[in-house]
């Protein structure tokens, strides 16, 4: 696990000024390596390239210094990430004639290249971000993970092509401050994050997950091209039994691959279903006995941990727990939302990072139950999809408008707790009588951002790309749900959340639902094996809740919710106060001052609650602030 950073100059500098350079750049991730680092610099007759890394050692602590060559150094890699099935694919390798220099799981991808090319990657089962200077055939290749577990930013200038592993490297390289997105603008106030291959800035982009990028240095371009082709079909012969069978299969395989590990290792242990079987699954495979960790908070309507503790003693785990306070936040707030380069709004990457902060002081792997409801379908808004379906068939849309204003202030709520009104609301105001339906049910921000923005900063259809990604899909089934959620919400949110937030610890998490065979399986079982009536992820509880005591995996659980509200009316009701203020609104020139003035104080006079927004708006302007101002 580490991070990686590269250039591609047409400057005229100095070897040694470009050197410099790319130090600077790798310097600004330290956090995502702190045991090693590594770089390899060029100089050819029209450009020059350089290549480096930070390390957390995890794999082959001995040999596996990075970068890494291939026999005549013709091959160059640095690599941030994990590769589970590595033994294997060395294996197939050496049957084939290649010899080792290492034990590490980054020199079976470059011999994988070097002996197969780029059409091998797809054999890959993992997590990463490597790039390989091939000085052959004068390219560079950067490539990134199926589900994009592992982030790669890229910005291609006149006389520049550079990518890292964060986007502080990257903008600490320009000599210019990036002008701000508007598309990634108000994809960010109504997702509440920027999902690939967009950011905050113009013209510095995510590479796609399940991608890579051939770029060539003579000609100063480039494609991007598909790892994986991911075809969806349904097999309505399966019997519910056997699929069963093979799920369990399938998971605890998977559980084992993301184990292997020559440091300590320990589980995320939430009390939920995923978290719940992947660290039962774990205690199964590992002799001695294995650490959970978890974490709650100080308002008991958003505490779980009881749950988590149920597990811990099933499994007699060394469990650990920490309650989270408003002043522990207070503490490391600041640093976590700035932590990620662009507003980034999910809550919940706050306990994120105090567990991971906790976890690393005691292992340096967690293993988590990320993925599991994207790949199962586990959330609220799977089925949404169906209720939207009914509601607009039998409810005209002339009644839904007339009724939407009165049915607002009905479920409207003057706390956080985000209970059943706010599930209701959300609902109410998602509804969609064209095919936006589920645009509308992702968006966690605003849901008109174009009314909150002066004019300068519009971006009228933000969704214009996804649109395009997905123009086969009908946006009807839960497969379809899942296929943009994999290049959305999964890509953009969840996994940038745990990659930063761990990292920012020195902390490597894997997830064992996010695994390619399973993701496959899953999208060819039936969709009643997955969402049956209300019951969701109906396959995976029945098969593992014999391990589990009765009832227990059909508990609702809310997840990492955090009252952000309340403490945006306490403790940062100051700060927030100053981003509201006429002087800072006027200066910054971004947002209508009456509209945003008016939520904003509603919500930190308790009259209306608008957390989700507010909150929204309050890391997009501290991240404007440290930034511009």
């Amino acid at each position: 696990m580490c991070g990686i950073n590269g250039i591609i100059s047409y400057h005229s500098s100095s070897i040694e000024d470009f050197e410099n350079r790319l130090l600077k750049m790798n310097n600004q991730i330290i956090h995502r390596g702190p045991d090693d680092c590594g770089h390899f610099v060029q100089r050819n007759t029209t450009n020059q390239v350089g290549m480096a890394m930070r390390r957390l050692s995890i794999i082959d602590l001995n040999t596996g210094h990075q970068p890494i060559y291939n026999q005549d150094k013709s091959l160059v890699i640095v690599f941030n990430g994990e590769i589970y099935n590595y033994q294997n694919l060395r294996l197939e390798l050496e049957n084939a004639g290649a010899t080792f220099q290492t034990q590490s799981d980054t020199e079976v991808i470059l011999k994988l290249y070097e002996y197969q090319g780029t059409k091998a990657f797809s054999k890959l089962d993992g997590m990463f971000a490597f790039s390989i200077y091939d000085k052959k055939e004068e390219k560079v290749i950067i490539a990134r993970d199926l589900f994009g577990e592992k982030p790669l930013y890229y910005y291609h200038g006149q006389n520049e092509f550079i990518w890292a592993s964060e986007l502080k490297s990257i903008v600490s390289y320009l000599n210019f401050k990036p002008a701000i997105s508007n598309q990634g603008l108000s994809l960010f106030l109504k997702l509440t994050y920027i999902p690939a291959p967009y950011t905050i800035y113009n013209d510095i982009y995510k590479l796609n997950a399940n991608s890579y990028i051939e770029f060539n240095i003579q000609s100063n371009a480039f494609k991007t091209h598909l790892i994986n082709e991911l075809k969806n079909y349904t097999n309505t012969e399966i019997q519910f039994l056997n699929a069963k069978s093979k799920v369990r299969d399938l998971v605890m395989e998977s559980i084992e691959s993301r184990s292997i590990s020559d440091v300590p290792l320990g589980t995320f242990l939430s009390g939920g279903v995923d978290s719940s079987i992947v660290s039962w699954g774990l205690s199964k495979i590992k002799r001695e006995r294995i650490n959970t960790y978890s974490i709650g908070f100080e308002k008991e309507e958003f505490d779980e941990t009881d749950k988590a503790k149920t597990v811990a003693k099933l499994i007699k785990s060394n469990h650990h727990e920490f309650i989270l306070k408003e002043s522990d936040i207070e503490e490391s707030i600041h640093e976590i939302i700035l932590n990620f380069d662009e507003p980034f709004a999910d809550p919940s990457s706050l306990p994120t990072y105090m567990v991971s902060k906790l976890t690393r002081e005691h292992v340096k792997v967690a293993l988590t139950g990320d993925g599991g409801d994207e790949v199962f379908g586990g959330y609220n808004k799977y089925y949404m999809g169906k209720l939207n379906t009914h509601y607009t068939r039998w409810v005209p849309k002339s009644l839904h408008n007339a009724t939407k204003d009165l049915t607002n202030k009905l479920l409207s709520s003057k706390d956080d707790s985000q209970g059943i009104k706010f599930k209701l609301k959300k609902l109410i105001n998602s509804v969609e009588y064209g095919n936006s339906y589920y645009w509308n049910i992702i968006s966690q921000g605003f849901l008109q951002p174009e009314q909150i923005l002066q004019k300068d900063y519009v971006y009228e259809n933000p969704f214009d790309h996804y649109q395009e990604i997905t123009k086969n899909l009908k946006l009807n089934s839960l497969n379809d749900f899942r296929e943009l959620d994999r290049h959305v919400s999964l890509e953009g949110d969840m996994l940038v959340k745990v990659d930063r937030t761990s990292m920012f610890a020195s902390l490597e998490c894997r997830a064992p639902f996010l695994n390619k065979k399973l993701w496959k399986y899953t999208n060819s079982l039936p969709s009643s094996f997955l969402l049956n009536g209300w019951n969701k992820k109906h396959i995976l509880k029945e098969t593992f809740k014999s391990e589990f005591p009765e009832g227990f995996l059909e508990k609702s659980k809310q997840g990492f919710v955090v009252p952000v509200g309340d403490w945006l009316r306490s403790s940062l009701k100051k700060e927030v106060a100053h981003y509201v203020s006429n002087e800072f609104l006027n200066k910054q020139g971004v947002f209508q001052k009456d509209q945003i003035q008016d939520l904003l104080n509603n919500h930190l006079t308790g009259n209306i609650d608008s957390s989700r927004q507010a909150w929204t708006f309050y890391v997009f302007q501290k991240w404007y602030e440290k930034n511009y101002l």
